[in-house]
């Protein structure tokens, strides 16, 4: 299995991190791109480009016909989907396949099992890894039924989408009378977003972390688990920060289910690169999902482990054994990750338009991963992440004064950006002494709006 040139069906600071990697390798890289971003920095620094269509993600990076015709007409004989738009769908990593091209991710079944979480929870118990309370199958229609379950479970419950994903299709239920509407609703919401109104009901647990573990795997039935991250610090669900390892939790206890999430990756056959999620509360962990893709967070994991991650996906994707086993992975040191985004740091509303400065911290420790220069223009069809900044300390201590520095040389104009968050959140007492829960951010926002 080989291949010399990679379609990067993506944009952005994830496009640009791909062609890097290829680069390095030697591999030639096809960029694509909608109309708004004809100007685009991946465009430029890609071996070849092909624009498909406009700006509307439907009408161009997730319209899977254009790009399968950009990748035959381009001689690409690979495609890497990035992370977003087709990076876990099944139907498209299957088409890549049938077109006799490489897709640089897991099997179409891979992506199928571990993206219905009824199934994804049914193979995790079967191969030993700890899940959250509630049973491995489908709600059934009958309300009788339904709260048979619930009491089995014992309340609060969280009632979810068994296509679901990025904190969508989900409802905390506190007590019966709520229930069957908390139902009703979801499963309808669920039909509209993934078109598929199964649900699944689960023990929603009070005040817990979410702890992922990075694996990797190639071809040959090799697998490694690449350490842990913290993505408590969240809003609605979605992740504003990141760290590495996740703090306050035995090496002990981590390894034990570290060593389980590869042994459920050998049972399903995974390759490439995944990330497990967890809820952990109470010293226990408890899976929810699997992202069967790159993670936006993935440089944190990089930074304490060493292990070069979208590198790692190019050579198991080349057909390559992975070179390394368990015991060469060592965490040294910590790193945060904090996720630039263009956007009021108050109301979170998207800030579109035209950046007129941009100019970046450096130093020991510090990265920054992103796509935007000084006049760049963020369009207002895509996400708002503009960039991610990243620090590596000897320890958590130090990685919290190297970010603190970082963050307060990060300039930005044209556009309101996040990093007055970010700042305030590294000089919080709470923050700064680790382990906050999934629920925190969302506490300390308001108290934050009135000071």
């Amino acid at each position: 299995m080989t291949f010399s040139k990679v379609l990067i069906a993506n944009r952005g600071e994830i496009a640009l991190r791909v062609i890097r990697a290829c680069k390095e390798l030697g591999l030639k890289t096809v960029a694509v791109y909608s109309q708004a971003d004809t100007d685009a920095m991946h465009v430029h620094l890609a071996d070849q480009a092909l624009c498909i269509g406009p700006a509307a993600p439907a009408d161009s990076y997730l319209n899977q016909h254009t790009i399968l015709l950009a990748a035959m007409a381009s001689g690409a004989e690979a495609i890497h989907p990035g992370y977003g738009f087709l990076s876990e769908n099944a139907m498209f990593a299957e088409a890549v396949e049938q077109l006799g091209l490489h897709f640089i991710g897991p099997t179409a079944d891979a992506i199928r099992t571990m993206g219905d979480k009824v199934a994804a929870k049914r193979a995790m118990l079967a191969a030993g890894v700890p899940c959250v309370p509630g049973p491995d199958s489908a709600l059934p229609n009958d309300d009788a039924a339904i709260f048979d379950v619930a009491e089995a479970i014992g309340y609060p419950v969280i009632v979810k989408a068994a296509g679901g994903g990025g904190g969508r299709g989900m409802r905390v239920i506190h007590d019966k009378s709520g229930l069957l509407a908390a139902v009703a609703t979801t499963r309808e919401e669920a039909r509209r977003a993934f078109g598929n109104p199964a649900l699944y009901l689960e023990k929603f647990l009070v005040h817990p972390r979410h702890i992922e573990i990075q694996i990797l795997c190639d071809q040959h039935g090799a697998g490694v688990w690449l350490g842990s991250r913290d993505c408590s610090m969240q809003r609605r669900h979605q992740k504003v920060l990141e760290e590495a390892p996740a703090p306050g939790i035995a090496d002990m206890a981590l390894r034990a289910v570290g060593e389980r999430c590869v042994e459920a990756c050998r049972q399903i056959g995974y390759r490439g690169v995944g990330t497990f999620e967890f809820l952990y509360e109470a010293e226990a962990f408890y899976f929810i999902e699997m992202n069967t893709r790159l993670q936006v967070e993935h440089p944190v994991t990089e930074e304490v482990s060493g292990v070069d991650i979208v590198k790692a996906q190019l050579l198991v994707a080349l057909g390559e054994p992975l070179g390394i086993t368990q015991d060469d992975i060592v965490s040294v040191g910590h790193a945060f990750e904090c996720r630039i985004n263009a956007e009021d740091p108050f109301t979170f509303v998207p800030s579109p338009g035209v950046l007129s400065s941009w100019s970046v911290p450096g130093g020991h420790g510090v990265r920054v991963d992103s796509h935007m220069r000084a006049g760049a223009d963020i369009p207002p069809y895509y996400d708002s992440m503009i960039g991610k900044l990243i620090v590596r300390g000897r320890d958590r201590t130090e990685a919290l004064a190297r970010m603190r520095v970082a963050l307060a040389g990060f300039e930005v104009e044209g556009v309101k950006t996040n990093l007055p968050l970010h700042r305030a959140l590294f000089d919080d007492a709470g923050f700064i002494d680790g382990g906050t829960d999934i629920h925190y951010l969302e506490r300390w926002l308001p108290q934050r709006a009135v000071t």
